[in-house]
């Protein structure tokens, strides 16, 4: 097989790839011949060395891959071989073959593409876990979400379309045209306007009910005080400590500084909630992801939504998939095709 390895902290020439002998499953698992596999924010943070989750370096990112099963371990149910399905992976998703606890696999739909399949799993959990399980979000409530153009934007978009949300979503202009065809309700130029501004005039003051922070730092006390009463603030990233393509020790010690302090008298009297979400943190809850992943499925199925995948790249290409993913130019999915 073929694996793409991180050798050591740094820029997106740190990734290599290699050869090695296919896996063989052990008990519970399911190996992949993979036909796709999403790159993530998750693994650039792991390149930089940032990604507190990870193994020890060197080691094989990739959190979700799309294939069809070869081989399948003792105490399987419900799987074939040669069956097409998708799965997180625990990293090691930057691999042609891999295996995965079968409670991590999902089944493909017969019309859903191997690239479709291999956009699902982290960004729609993730918008998934925010919106529903953790936001409780309801018709006519207003979102706020960074980064509208990425993976996760879109699929929160996706999702406040179908429950019938109103959206409010920061991204660079040459985005805009593209998110509101595809349902963003406002549209917002982060580089030039203040979005706290801009929302407070949009909402006469009030603010929104549910604010998603991928960013961290000085966006922390910003969607706090953009929530109306039982308004709720999730965080779910903390890519302001990454402005370059190498680790900066200064931008973590800013971000750490900029860390809000909310206590629970605090809370009470501003009838607000505080929340986090870590996808990466969830390997031991798998039962619950399955029906959240059902559900989207379900969506899928209905033709409600279709994820967008902006570009792929070769194995051999991973580091120009990294430069691009870093400098966001996608709108939507980059994806590996082995």
């Amino acid at each position: 097989m073929q694996q793409i390895w991180i050798q050591k902290a740094g820029a997106p020439e740190v990734l290599k790839l290699q050869d090695a002998p296919d896996p063989i499953p052990r008990n519970g698992e399911v190996r992949i011949r993979v036909e796709a596999a999403g790159v993530n924010f998750l693994d650039v943070l792991g390149r930089l060395g940032l990604n507190s989750d990870a193994p020890s370096l060197p080691y094989v990112p990739g959190y979700e891959v799309s294939g069809k099963i070869d081989l399948i371990g003792q105490g399987v149910p419900d799987f074939r071989e040669g069956e097409a399905v998708f799965a997180l992976t625990q990293f090691g998703g930057y691999s042609n073959v891999v295996c995965v606890p079968y409670k991590q696999v999902f089944k493909r739909l017969d019309w859903m593409s191997a690239q479709d399949a291999a956009a699902l799993p982290l960004a729609y959990l993730t918008a998934y876990m925010m919106l529903i399980a953790m936001g409780s979000l309801r018709a006519g409530e207003k979102v706020l979400v960074h980064g509208a153009g990425g993976a996760v934007g879109l699929a929160v978009l996706d999702l406040c379309r179908i429950l019938g949300a109103e959206t409010f979503g920061t991204a660079s202009p040459e985005k805009h045209d593209y998110l509101l065809a595809h349902g963003l309700n406002h549209a917002i130029d982060y580089r030039n306007r203040d979005y706290e501004r801009v929302i407070m005039d949009l909402t006469g003051g009030k603010g929104v009910n549910l604010v998603l922070d991928p960013l961290g730092g000085v966006h922390w006390p910003k969607g706090y005080r953009l929530l109306m009463p039982s308004g709720r603030l999730i965080h779910f990233g903390t890519s302001s400590f990454v402005p370059g393509k190498r680790r900066s020790w200064w931008a973590q010690l800013r971000g750490m500084i900029m860390l809000p302090f909310y206590t629970p008298l605090k809370l009470m009297n501003d009838n607000k909630a505080v929340m986090g979400v870590n996808l990466g943190r969830m390997w031991e809850q798998a039962d619950m992801m399955q029906p959240w992943m059902k559900q989207i499925v379900a969506w899928y199925d209905e033709a409600l939504f279709r994820p967008k995948i902006d570009r792929t790249f070769s194995f051999a290409e991973v580091a120009a998939a990294h430069h691009y993913l870093q400098d966001r130019q996608n709108i939507g999915k980059v994806l590996l095709l082995p």
